[in-house]
């Protein structure tokens, strides 16, 4: 069911248990696990950090712990599934969901005993009533009320059956699927978790800079992994600079505002360029999926468009390649308003995006995309073999302010990613690795491919997707393809034989960014008897044996035609 008083129905309920936190492996569940952490810090609550990377993962934590813990907190995992059916947990268990992932399991939903939500409900959720999709085998008769026990009066009609045994009655059988198949099959992100833990904060008026930090960074790693609709980034920023107003206001009055290793967040209207502060201004140019696409960075025309480019922003080559902390002042300070002026002559609109930007005393300066694309290099790092777990804790310490060295390392891994996945994109369109295959598009990275270990990470690999996607557009001549999403698949694990795959909605400014691959691939696994593993919390990836992918894939164009 769905918490409508977080303070009362969750913070107060397990501020004193000992309460097991299973976090998901990706940005935001990061920076939600971080603010709860603050506030379970200040109230002294016991609890045990566990984090997940899929499914499995999560059945081995939960039987690993139910024996010493009632209470389970889940960061962005459990919300799309009927938890208490894949769990089978004892009756005492509750679990506390925090989920950006939708549609939310209407068992999930309904269930008002061991399952509480913690989710937005302005997000449009569309969840079907009680009605339409449950009734009690005492309901045939009259419409019942909601599952709840029938008044003494009703005739006994043996056993009741608990909440999650109640049956569908058969001639509502087809008109239930149909509602449910309408619900779910589309795949999409609501809220923020950071954000909706920073409301908590705030609420127990607990919040620090820090905090608010963490929730910008959470919120705008929807932006940057493109799980959001720009209307629903715009209105979130615009929750968040409220209540960054808030507190630069409330610090104004301090003596020690401005001391040497204070935080500062600041609203900023900065370029879509990634990294650009900490590289040379040429190679955020070349690297950034925005500038390169718009480009074609990959033709030669596309090489002299951007000479042209520089020419005409009147920037001397020697600047525009050294390091921009190296550049002269005189050029940094209109920088913003001279590359906005010349974008605009190259059809780059909206080269200018609303976002935040911290200080960390005098020296350290950071875009919110910056922190995420340094910290999401570190929890997908390929470098030592680490295993998932230590990726995540140093992730984790990365967003930490002590911790600037860690995360100034993750801003170099993940200049690293974004020249493969550039290198990638390049190298896929120049040799035609994207085919039509009908009703959609699809590529293979083949084993040998340059950084091919990289990519069979997920948020690496659906980065490349969707910035193969975008270049795919600009690049193709065929309008029935420019509307087409794309499947792309990259070698997993060699010694057992498996690929990663992953599928990605049209590219358009005015999309939902709703997903229907994960349904598509469960119904073509099934009818081939594909032997894949939906292991993800995203739906819409998943592993496959080599073998396997062939008629997979000949499934998927007969499902979909």
């Amino acid at each position: 069911m769905f918490v409508t008083d977080i303070r009362k129905e969750f913070y107060e309920v397990v501020a004193n248990q000992r309460v097991v936190l299973l976090v998901a492996s990706d940005m935001d569940a990061l920076c939600a696990c971080k603010i709860l952490q603050a506030l379970f810090h200040c109230d002294q609550v016991q609890y045990t950090l566990v984090p997940v990377t899929g499914w499995q993962d999560l059945g081995t934590a939960f039987l690993e712990h139910k024996e010493q813990f009632r209470y389970f907190v889940l960061i962005n995992c459990g919300a799309n599934v009927d938890l208490l059916e894949m769990l089978q947990p004892d009756d005492d268990s509750i679990f506390f969901i925090c989920d950006t992932h939708r549609p939310v399991d209407v068992v999930n939903v309904y269930n008002d005993t061991q399952i509480k939500l913690l989710i937005k409900q302005d997000d449009d959720l569309g969840v079907p009533s009680y009605d339409d999709i449950f009734r009690d085998e005492d309901d045939d008769e009259e419409g019942g009320d909601s599952g709840n026990e029938s008044d003494e009066s009703s005739e006994p009609t043996g056993k009741r059956r608990r909440f999650d045994e109640v049956h569908v009655a058969v001639w509502t059988v087809k008109a239930v699927r149909e509602i449910l198949f309408d619900y779910e099959q589309y795949e999409y992100h609501g809220t923020s978790a950071a954000m909706m833990f920073f409301e908590l904060a705030w609420v127990l008026t607990k919040d620090t800079k820090d905090m608010l930090w963490w929730a910008i960074i959470g919120l705008t790693d929807q932006w940057v992994h493109d799980k959001i609709t720009n209307m629903k980034y715009v209105t979130d920023i615009a929750t968040m600079q409220r209540h960054v107003s808030r507190h630069n206001h409330r610090n104004e009055d301090e003596e020690n505002s401005l001391s040497i290793d204070c935080m500062r967040i600041s609203f900023e209207y900065d370029l879509r360029l990634t990294l650009y502060q900490h590289w040379s201004l040429y190679e955020s140019i070349c690297n950034s999926s925005y500038t390169s696409c718009n480009f074609k960075l990959w033709t030669l025309n596309g090489q002299k468009k951007l000479q042209e480019f520089l020419a005409d922003m009147g920037l001397p080559l020697i600047q525009v390649r050294q390091k921009y902390n190296s550049m002269d002042m005189s050029i940094k300070e209109n920088l913003r308003d001279v590359i906005e002026e010349s974008a605009n002559k190259y059809g780059m609109k909206d080269i200018r995006i609303q976002t935040f930007g911290v200080h960390f005393g005098f020296k350290n300066r950071f875009l919110a995309s910056d922190i995420v694309h340094a910290t999401a290099a570190l929890l997908e790092s390929t470098e030592k073999d680490e295993s998932d777990s230590n990726n995540f804790i140093k992730a984790l310490d990365s967003l930490s302010r002590c911790n600037i060295e860690r995360l100034h390392h993750g801003i170099e891994l993940a200049k690293k990613k974004l020249i493969a996945i550039q290198q990638t994109v390049a190298s896929c369109i120049c040799t035609n690795l994207i085919l039509s295959q009908g009703p959609f598009l699809y590529c293979y990275l083949m084993e040998g491919t340059p950084d091919v270990k990289l990519f069979s990470k997920p948020m690496a690999l659906i980065l490349l997707c969707k910035y193969l996607l975008k270049a795919f557009v600009h690049s193709t001549r065929n309008k029935r393809c420019k509307l087409l999403p794309l499947i792309m698949a990259a070698p997993k694990d060699v010694e057992k034989g498996t690929v990663i795959v992953v599928g990605i909605p049209p590219e358009s400014d005015t999309s939902d960014k709703k997903n229907f691959f994960g349904r598509a691939f469960e119904k073509a696994a099934e009818s081939t008897s594909s032997r894949t593993l939906h292991d993800h919390f995203d739906t819409s990836i998943m592993e496959l044996k080599t073998e396997d992918r062939s008629k997979f894939l000949d499934a998927l164009i007969t499902l979909l035609s």
